[in-house]
C-alpha cells in the first residue's frame, strides 16, 4: 500500500513510465485528466478562470480553450500563478480523496499519482515516495517539438517555465532516466517495481 508521486518535466516521458507501471499492476491517477475535469463547463474552476481571464479563453461551445490558455500562461509568469491558484487546490482535493480511498480499499500494491507539478505544488508531501523521470536536454526539446508541433523557441520557453530538473532530483526517492529507448526505460521500471513490490529478502542472493 505505497502511494507514489510520479513526476517529471515536460518531454520527460512520465506518461510512458506511468503506462508501464499500470501494466505491471499499479493503480494510476492522472492529474492532467483531473485538471481537465475541474475546469469542465459548469465547474467552479472554469467560472473562476473566466472571472480572472475573461470570456476570450473559452471556445464557442463553452469549454476552455486550452491552447489559448497555454499561450497566455507560458508567456506571463503572473498569469500562470493566477491560473495555478485556481486549478491546483481543486486538483489537490481530488487527489487527497483518491489517496484516502486507496488506503481504505487497496486493490493494488502501488497507487501512482502522475503529476507534472508534484513538487512545485507541494503535493509531494501527500505521498510516501517521489519517483522522478528524467531526460537529457536534447531529447527533451526534440520530444516537445514533435509532440506539440511547436517551434524550438516555443519548446525552450515551455521548458524554461518549469522548475529545473536538477532541482527536483534531491526530492526524489527514485530516478528513472528516460533518455534512451523504450526497452531501457522499461528495464528500469521493472527494476524499481521489483525493488518496491517484490524485494529480495535480506541475505538472499
Amino acid at each position: 500500500m505505497l502511494v507514489v508521486g510520479l513526476t517529471g518535466n515536460i518531454g520527460s516521458g512520465k506518461s510512458t513510465v506511468s503506462r508501464f507501471l499500470k501494466n505491471l499492476g499499479a493503480r494510476v491517477i492522472d492529474t492532467d485528466q483531473i485538471a481537465r475535469d475541474v475546469v469542465a463547463p459548469g465547474t467552479r474552476g472554469l467560472q473562476e478562470i473566466v472571472a480572472q481571464f475573461g470570456p476570450g479563453v473559452l471556445n464557442p461551445d463553452g469549454t476552455l480553450n486550452r491552447p489559448k490558455m497555454a499561450q497566455i500562461v507560458f508567456s506571463d509568469p503572473h498569469a500562470r500563478a493566477r491560473l495555478n491558484a485556481i486549478v491546483h487546490p481543486e486538483i489537490g482535493s481530488v487527489v487527497s480523496k483518491a489517496i484516502a480511498d486507496y488506503r481504505k480499499n487497496s486493490d493494488s500494491p502501488l497507487l501512482i499519482i502522475e503529476a507534472p507539478l508534484l513538487i512545485e505544488t507541494g503535493m509531494h508531501q501527500m505521498v510516501d515516495e517521489v519517483w522522478l523521470v528524467t531526460v537529457n536536454p536534447e531529447t527533451q526539446i526534440a520530444r516537445v517539438i514533435q509532440r506539440d508541433a511547436t517551434t524550438e523557441e516555443q519548446a525552450r520557453r515551455r521548458i524554461a517555465a518549469q522548475m529545473p530538473q536538477a532541482d527536483k532530483i534531491p526530492c526524489a526517492h527514485r530516478v528513472i532516466d528516460n533518455s534512451g529507448d523504450l526497452e531501457e526505460t522499461l528495464r528500469q521500471v521493472r527494476q524499481v517495481w521489483n525493488d518496491v513490490v517484490n524485494p529480495t529478502p535480506s541475505g538472499v542472493i
